[in-house]
């Protein structure tokens, strides 16, 4: 029901609208009645009706000062102006003012009608509308996360950029071209029992006091932050990124009760640039000799510190630094196969049971929550074929074992395995076992 409120200092004509409208518009409106302008403005503030309609000649609060009012406060109502009077002053006045119509006494009764029926259309549209867009932003947010993880275990992990992380990037708002990574380390275990609280109170901290970042999941007693540079000196920059690892330390410690080490990567470019101060970053925050709880990978540069390469922290050291980094890597390439394993087990099992049906890549990457061009990318990565080429090859196999086993026509066998055409199908039939059904089902 939507809330009409009727503005008019004659109540034959507020009842008169009243009826008509309840006649042809019938459960459509709850109806407010107000005999002034002081009383429409009042009504309004109170009920918030959906469309309301006006007398220009009221007493007191004239209908178009009361309008202006009401448009004011209530920008989303619709408002209908009318008048026994065919000024073009008024009208123009009204229509400025935004009123949706302008209508001269005495109104038709099929115009009056038509224009609520016109207003309740766009009514609902823009409530349509509007939960379309919330019901977007609530599988967004609830993606974001997935998605950040994505993007982090990429600038970590992987050994050189491909387009998916610049796309992953993009849809996150944030910028590769130039950053540094920071690295908070703990020690001990007492860690491992407060996993999900360490990453949800750090990572609340971070996006509200470091926009543009991407916070990993916090693997091995390490958790990774990618922060891009905005237009500031490095040497900003550089401060800048001191002070929010400071604050870290007292979030952890504060909240959280634990002590934690921070490292800060040097500022590179790119995503191999994010990856070289990830590295930097791990360095700095395992770097036994140093007492202060942060410390810049740059002024381990100043000081001369024995500086490992990258390369260094790919699990092949054999120090006590990087045999802790390259745990904390070989964990993290662990968890990645299986959450990667995991999404496509769900995928196939999906596909498997909907491979009959009109089934679509995008189909099955929402179900896994995956973008469609990542999703197919993993697809083949991990099952050496592509989708098109997995339903199709599930498909013929399901038509062979019904042309062995049941009496069915080729063309129902067609429709059973998901196919719309015949002709079609006996192509694909063909390509792949090299022989028509026709000439399958005469040799079976």
């Amino acid at each position: 029901m939507y809330r009409l409120l009727i503005a008019d200092d004659e109540p034959i004509e507020r009842e008169g609208l009243e009826c008509m409208v309840k006649r042809y518009l019938p459960d459509t409106f709850e109806f407010i009645h107000a005999a002034n302008g002081r009383m429409a403005i009042e009504y309004a503030e109170k009920y918030r009706p959906h469309i309301a309609i006006m007398d220009i000649n009221m007493p007191g609060i004239g209908g178009l000062e009361a309008l202006r009012e009401m448009k004011e406060r209530l920008p989303g109502t619709r408002f209908i102006v009318v008048t026994a009077y065919d000024y073009f002053a008024y009208a123009q006045e009204a229509l400025s003012l935004g009123a949706k119509e302008y209508i001269l006494k005495p109104a038709k009764r099929e115009q009056l009608i038509a224009v609520f029926q016109r207003l309740v259309r766009e009514i609902e549209q823009e409530s349509e509308s509007r939960a379309r867009e919330l019901d977007l932003r609530d599988k967004v947010s609830q993606l974001l996360p997935v998605a950040e993880n994505e993007l982090a275990l990429m600038l970590m992990l992987d050994h050189s950029a491909d387009a998916s992380t610049g796309q992953l990037a993009d849809w996150l708002g944030m910028s590769l071209k130039q950053g540094s990574a920071i690295v908070i380390a703990y020690s001990g275990e007492a860690y491992a029992r407060m996993k999900n609280k360490i990453y949800d109170h750090l990572r609340s901290f971070i996006k509200s006091h470091g926009p543009g970042s991407v916070v990993s999941p916090l693997i091995d007693r390490h958790m990774a932050i990618f922060l891009h540079q905005p237009a500031i000196s490095e040497h900003d920059w550089r401060r800048q990124t001191k002070q929010l690892s400071e604050q870290l330390t007292q979030v952890s410690e504060q909240t959280l009760g634990l002590k934690a080490s921070i490292g800060i990567g040097s500022l590179h470019s790119g995503a191999d640039g994010f990856r070289t101060s990830y590295y930097e970053a791990v360095f700095a925050s395992t770097l036994p000799e140093r007492t202060e709880t942060v410390c810049h990978f740059d002024e381990l540069k100043q000081q001369n510190v024995l500086l490992p390469s990258p390369g260094a922290a790919d699990g092949n050291g054999a120090d006590v630094q990087q045999s802790y980094v390259a745990s904390a890597l070989r964990q993290m390439r662990e968890q990645r196969e299986e959450q990667t394993l995991s999404v496509l087990d769900r995928a196939k099992q999906y596909i498997i049971e909907n491979f009959t049906e009109d089934l679509s890549l995008e189909d099955v990457s929402e179900v896994v929550h995956l973008n469609p061009h990542y999703f197919s990318k993993i697809f083949k990565q991990q099952c050496g074929e592509t989708f098109i080429d997995y339903v199709t090859r599930l498909r013929i196999e399901k038509a062979i074992a019904l042309i062995r086993s049941t009496p069915l026509s080729l063309k129902e066998i067609c429709f059973e395995v998901g196919y719309k055409d015949p002709n079609y199908f006996s192509r694909v039939f063909k390509k792949i076992t090299g022989v028509s059904p026709t000439s399958y089902k005469d040799q079976s």
